[in-house]
């Protein structure tokens, strides 16, 4: 008989759990394709102002409903240089009063219509044309999902009430001492670390206490435990990665536990602060209720409320904590990190698993190492001038432009292959466009790092025949070089401000270079014709102006590509 029981209570609440999950997954999914551009901002808006970070933490959390992906895209950013350790730790201790959220949607007493809600959204997300309906659909789906999820759980942990043996095991784990409020903490950690979601086992966590099984008190150690469970997947997230990155995650891990140590000390005068403030709001008090003598909605509905005020007590006394102290944080976790001994270089590829839960956030990323390129090739043609200018090889400055041109090889792959896993899954038509835009800047780049390359080629060609650019023929080609040069760097502001509406002005410079150019050839033409040249030479340099050419071919397209003609 008890195994029938067991397996029939373990149908329903795994079978809601994932439905819970799956929830979460949807609401998370839409609301970020909804708020795409809005998330961008507010990463942009980070500053070394904690509490901005705090700010910026709470709010991208709130929209993409989970601690954990937020803090992993933190480690994430961190890696790739676009966040500072301490801008991180801000948004670390943000992200854990966002994902509070989750405890206070569901003290909405409206779990009998998650199932209605569910099938509405669902017509609304599989039918309409417009992706903002689409999505917004979505999102109310997962919201439905979460309700009927955990609708499906309480019913199957309801029999566990009256079932002595399930009774008595889970009465071992009672947070009525010390020793057992860090028992239950343990649990609730451990739990956590296994499903690696804080909203699952809240959600478990709910589940028990609302139909009864287990008392206010031990979901609420219980609770406390999550907090620190959750920080594994930061940590997870963060091997392999930079130490800036390492440490961002070691940040989350001592801000949770340090901040659970100090709350169990205080757990007892806490538990019965939150019960009379409860109390005072709905008229009772959770340490003294019975489910056996009070209606079970109503029941439910208190210990819920109960439990979501006790998960954003602690995190949100954690936060007035911590934030005075956060550079202590940071030094702190800078000795239990050390730097290496060699040298560190942030790459893409680090990125590509821990950036997919976000897409709208992951195009942040992928444009920060568009920018890098831009810089790199702007670099190189720097490079690349004073090259021209000696007379002899210098290794020094070669090694550097070709040292970029395989970076820049390297880079656009990267940004390619991460991005085609970004756009993969269910993503709205704004963000595919921006990859697709991404995609093509980037091999705009890569291209023009080849022809740059391409040129000192030529020019170590000419050094090796023991030829060299005269006068007539080193002016004309640094004058090009320069103008060219301008171009591109031009077009990199265009990039970065995306602007849309210099179009003309790009394409009425890049006519001129060409007829520049052509103005050029014709007049090495005719010092061939007058044999004051070689035509060694002069296959060479008319190499050289058509790399020019082709220069300004790819930074006229990269102008096209951001204005949307490409």
């Amino acid at each position: 008989m008890a195994i029938d029981l067991f397996f029939k209570i373990a149908s329903q609440v795994v079978g809601g759990l994932g439905v819970f999950l799956l929830g979460m997954k949807y609401m998370s999914e839409g609301l970020q394709a909804v708020s795409g551009n809005r998330l961008r901002k507010m990463i942009g808006a980070v500053t070394n102002n904690r509490v901005m970070g705090v700010v910026v933490g709470l709010l991208v959390t709130c929209l993409v409903q989970s601690s954990s992906v937020t803090t992993v895209m933190v480690v994430g950013f961190v890696n790739s240089g676009i966040m500072t350790l301490m801008q991180a730790i801000g948004v670390i201790m943000g992200a854990n009063i966002g994902t509070t959220i989750t405890g206070w949607i569901l003290v909405l007493h409206i779990g009998k219509y998650g199932l209605p809600i569910l099938g509405i959204a669902a017509f609304f997300f599989l039918f309409s044309k417009k992706d903002r309906v689409r999505y917004i659909g979505m999102a109310i789906m997962g919201v439905g999902m979460v309700f009927f999820g955990l609708e499906l759980m309480k019913n199957g942990f309801k029999p566990l009430r009256s079932h002595e043996e399930f009774s008595a095991w889970f009465h071992a784990f009672q947070a009525v001492s010390y020793f057992g409020i860090i028992k239950c903490a343990l649990v609730g950690c451990v739990l956590t670390m296994v499903v690696q979601s804080s909203s699952a086992t809240l959600g478990i966590t709910i589940g028990l206490a609302s139909t009864g099984v287990i008392e206010f008190q031990t979901a609420a150690a219980l609770v406390l435990g999550e907090n620190i469970g959750t920080t594994i997947t930061a940590w997870l997230a963060s091997l392999g990665t930079t130490t800036t990155a390492r440490r961002a995650a070691y940040a989350h891990v001592l801000f949770n536990v340090i901040g659970t140590t100090w709350f169990i000390a205080l757990f007892p005068f806490v538990i019965k602060v939150v019960a009379r403030v409860v109390a005072a709001t709905s008229g009772h008090n959770p340490l003294l209720m019975s489910i056996d003598t009070m209606d079970e909605k109503v029941f439910a509905q208190i210990i819920t409320a109960g439990i979501a005020t006790v998960h954003t007590s602690f995190n949100v006394a954690n936060v007035i904590v911590f934030l005075p102290m956060s550079g202590l944080l940071g030094k702190l976790v800078t000795l239990l990190v050390p730097d290496r001994k060699t040298k560190e270089v942030s790459h893409l590829t680090y990125l590509d698993v821990r950036m997919l839960d976000t897409p709208s956030l992951g195009m942040v990323q992928s444009a920060s190492q568009i920018k890098f390129m831009v810089d790199s090739v702007n670099t190189m043609m720097v490079q690349l001038r004073l090259c021209l200018l000696e007379k002899t090889s210098n290794s020094d400055l070669e090694r550097g432009v070709f040292q970029r041109e395989e970076t820049l090889d390297t880079v656009q792959k990267e940004i390619f292959l991460y991005l085609s896993r970004l756009v993969a899954g269910q993503v709205p038509h704004a963000i595919t466009t921006t990859a697709h835009m991404q995609m093509r800047l980037a091999d705009e780049y890569e291209s023009l790092s080849d022809y740059v390359a391409n040129v000192l080629k030529a020019h170590k060609k000419l050094q090796e025949l023991e030829l060299e650019l005269d006068e007539p023929a080193l002016t004309k080609i640094l004058a090009l070089h320069d103008h060219v040069a301008s171009y591109i760097a031009k077009v990199g502001e265009y990039v970065a401000d995306e602007s849309k509406d210099l179009l003309v002005e790009a394409t009425s410079e890049g006519a001129a270079i060409g007829e520049q150019m052509k103005a050029f050839r014709r007049a090495h033409l005719t010092r061939l014709q007058s044999e004051e040249v070689s035509p060694f030479f002069s296959l060479i340099y008319t190499d050289m102006l058509n790399y020019y050419r082709r220069m300004k071919d790819h930074a006229l397209n990269i102008a096209e590509v951001v204005a949307g003609e490409k």
